[in-house]
């Protein structure tokens, strides 16, 4: 198991972090690196948090640790290492276990969203936010099948021209900067839609 150094842990987190508030820089395309220097890093007051993880997690796991965090909190911009640390491993099981079992939490989902809708009604933005969104705020649906959905029908669009508040722009960049690290089949998502559709 590659491990990753306190520094290189320090980058991540300052790559994540841009990443999801950003709009401009992507994580990918830098490859998870900041400008971040060892002689900024070793000011911090806070470094012993990076040593701390950087003990605790493979390379991979880091990135999924922070991922997992960044991607659920309401605040990326405010949100510290300590804090992570501190709560962020029930964060990162919940989101583990949202991953291992994508495709049923999909179908579940899904299933109750349009046992009560149609579904060309859950875009309908004409009224205010669509039924879709107030199902993902209320906690009915979760990101990744919100993000899902949206792979599917490129709805993110269509929301970025109709909807102009604070609520959906909010929504619309998690939405953009989670979508690249869903790795998901697309056409088995779209076949258990059909066949939900189709009951």
């Amino acid at each position: 198991m590659m491990k990753v150094t306190p520094f290189e842990t320090y980058q991540s987190y300052l790559s994540m972090k841009s990443h999801f508030t950003n709009r401009k820089y992507d994580f990918f395309r830098y490859g998870g690196k900041s400008r971040a220097t060892m002689a900024s890093f070793n000011k911090r007051k806070d470094k012993y948090w990076f040593e701390k993880t950087s003990r605790k997690y493979s390379d991979d796991q880091i990135v999924n640790f922070l991922l997992a965090n960044f991607v659920t909190t309401d605040n990326p911009k405010n949100l510290w290492i300590g804090e992570i640390i501190n709560s962020g491993e029930r964060t990162y099981a919940d989101w583990i276990r949202r991953q291992q079992s994508i495709s049923y939490l999909f179908k579940e989902e899904s299933s109750k969203l349009l046992e009560e809708n149609k579904l060309e009604e859950l875009f309908e933005c004409g009224k205010g936010h669509p039924i879709i969104l107030k199902r993902f705020l209320g906690g009915d649906i979760s990101l990744e099948t919100f993000v899902i959905f949206d792979i599917i029908f490129v709805f993110s669009e269509k929301f970025d021209e109709k909807l102009l508040d604070p609520v959906w722009e909010t929504v619309s960049l998690k939405i953009r900067k989670y979508k690249p690290f869903l790795n998901i089949n697309v056409f088995n998502f779209k076949k258990i839609l059909r066949e939900i559709v189709n009951e």
